[in-house]
């Protein structure tokens, strides 16, 4: 335990103070490398104070080296009201009470609403800047293309660096697989989508929501708020990107609809189905809601779900939280091998989806993503029982890239 604190003060030293945390516009802690030469200084401030477009990182650096005193302020105001540490501390070290439990929540609360309000603040910013000044193609993206015009034996061709006036104007809400707050792992699929998509994304997913949250009473006026308002740099939103469901089908309800496990039958009579399909009803209704709402606030707001994938019942965890899936199957007595499981955990999964194709195909302006079947049926491909490796959310993130290019092409630089 020892070397473990002393390995994240030495890493905690090396932050650079301006490095994107878990509140930042992308939403992931990320390590940026310190900045020492003089001439990245230099570019800063030419980039800030030229007329020219912007790359979606220009944009972003201009923000942070202009707000750092502020976000600060914000984070030491949210701090000052909470409860102690002291007393935080206190209550952490002994068994668990309702008092503890209560601190503990409360400080979660009030992590998750600055988180939010960060991410909205940098958000604007950044959005207003790339609107006034033009939005241009990552300059990596560019040099790749070069690149692919000198191997393919046309060194000459001209290379479009592609400028967009008036960029994608995008917002999320959703669970873990939007935002997966794991340190220095790259976050989900959003923050990884506005990597390649080149324009910023306001991500207000929060790890661990279920759709009966989101589309509850305090989280759905949120949603209710940013359509009816639109985009706080101006104009309604294009697309909202909605995550939601996994949750709300895992973990210790599970053994409610999971009967126990007889050799020889499918995994379909493995689902007692009228329970599942109560669960899914909730979820149905949630979505349902969400449609309506778009309908009523801000029509023109394209909605674009997905269905997760099959994910493997393996019994992996992370950071304390989990397993979310193998318990119920070990209650159930299914044997340890992990495949009769993964097929009833399948089966769930394809009844969602066949929901939301439904719910797609019924209403106007609503994309369902083929994001079942992306990933190999392997360990490799999950970084856990329910979420993605790294290279498997940037799977995904090129789902949700190619439907929004083929949507929006002409509001996407990159």
């Amino acid at each position: 335990m020892a070397a473990k604190k002393s390995a994240k003060s030495k890493s905690n030293q090396r932050t650079p103070k301006h490095s994107m945390t878990s509140g930042s516009l992308h939403g992931s802690e990320k390590r940026v490398p310190p900045k020492k030469a003089s001439s990245d200084k230099r570019t800063l401030r030419a980039n800030a104070e030229g007329d020219s477009p912007l790359t979606l990182d220009e944009a972003l650096a201009i923000v942070q080296a202009a707000s750092p005193a502020k976000r600060s302020s914000i984070r030491a105001t949210k701090a000052g009201q909470r409860p102690s540490s002291s007393r935080s501390s206190t209550s952490a070290a002994m068994a668990p009470t309702v008092e503890s439990v209560g601190i503990a929540r409360e400080n979660l609360e009030h992590h998750q609403d600055e988180t939010l309000q960060q991410r909205t603040v940098e958000y604007t910013a950044v959005m207003k800047l790339l609107k006034q000044r033009g939005v241009a193609a990552d300059r990596s993206s560019t040099a790749k293309a070069k690149g692919r015009a000198v191997r393919s034996g046309t060194p000459g061709m001209r290379v479009a660096t592609r400028t967009v006036a008036s960029p994608l104007q995008v917002f999320a809400e959703g669970d873990s697989w939007f935002d997966y707050p794991v340190p220095f792992f790259g976050g989900g699929v959003i923050p990884r989508l506005q990597k390649r998509l080149g324009v910023p994304i306001l991500n207000l997913a929060k790890a661990g929501d279920e759709v009966r949250m989101m589309l509850g009473v305090k989280q759905r006026e949120v949603i209710a708020k940013q359509l009816r308002n639109g985009c706080p740099a101006g104009g309604a939103w294009d697309a909202l990107l909605f995550s939601g469901g996994g949750n709300d089908i895992v973990g210790e309800p599970m053994s409610l609809w999971i009967r126990d496990f007889r050799p020889g039958i499918s995994a379909m009579d493995f689902i007692h189905q009228s329970r599942f399909a109560a669960a899914l009803a909730i979820v149905q209704a949630g979505y349902e809601d969400l449609i309506q709402m778009r309908d009523d606030l801000s029509p023109a707001t394209h909605l674009v779900f997905h269905a997760y994938d099959f994910a493997i019942p393996d019994g992996r965890g992370v950071c304390h939280l989990g397993p979310w899936l193998k318990p119920t199957f070990q209650l159930r007595k299914f044997p340890n091998t992990n495949s009769v499981a993964a097929e009833v955990v399948k089966a769930m999964l394809q009844q969602f989806a066949v929901m939301l194709q439904k719910l797609a195909a019924n209403h106007p302006q609503v994309t369902l993503l083929p994001t079942q079947g992306t990933l190999r049926a392997a360990a490799s491909s999950w970084h856990n029982e329910l979420h993605p490796s790294a290279a498997g959310f940037d799977q995904v993130a090129q789902v949700f890239y190619q439907e929004l290019t083929r949507t929006f092409s002409d509001r996407i630089p990159n």
